[in-house]
């Protein structure tokens, strides 16, 4: 599917505030509503809008101890990966996980309350996963830029 200017605006305002309403939305495109709501169908169903999701504050959650792991696997086999994998998905402290090149194989990025159950995170879930032959965390000091809207 091809994105023509105003699929591009809509996803823009989407992404800024999904909760608006087709009507507000309309007002902001020159479009009528049905259009919109044509659009967003369209969006949804070619997979370009995947879901709709809360934003939460993770200061007001206490879950603001943000760590940075580099993971190297012991041998980087498929079998390695596929378990390592697998593994990672069911932890709910690993907010995200990228397999990346360079002198590591995975980079994940974790949020718990504190230093305390970061070690937690370490030594009872993240070590225990079969293979991983070194680690290497940061932790964040400030958090400069987050965003999940992705430039049209």
């Amino acid at each position: 599917m091809t994105l023509d200017d105003i699929d591009k605006n809509l996803l823009k305002l989407l992404q800024n505030d999904s909760k608006q309403t087709n009507k507000a939305l309309s007002h902001a495109l020159g479009l009528s509503v049905t259009a919109v709501y044509e659009r967003i169908r369209k969006l949804e169903n070619n997979g370009i809008i995947q879901k709709y999701v809360a934003l939460v504050d993770k200061k007001k959650v206490d879950k603001e101890f943000v760590a940075f792991c580099h993971i190297k696997l012991v041998q980087h086999s498929q079998e390695y990966v596929v378990k390592f994998e697998h593994e990672v998905r069911k932890i709910k402290e690993i907010l995200e996980c990228y397999h990346i090149s360079g002198d590591y194989d995975y980079l994940l990025k974790v949020l718990v309350e504190d230093m305390e159950a970061f070690r937690e995170f370490m030594v009872e879930k993240l070590t225990t996963i079969d293979h991983i032959g070194s680690t290497h965390s940061m932790f964040m000091i400030n958090e400069v830029k987050q965003t999940t809207a992705i430039s049209l």
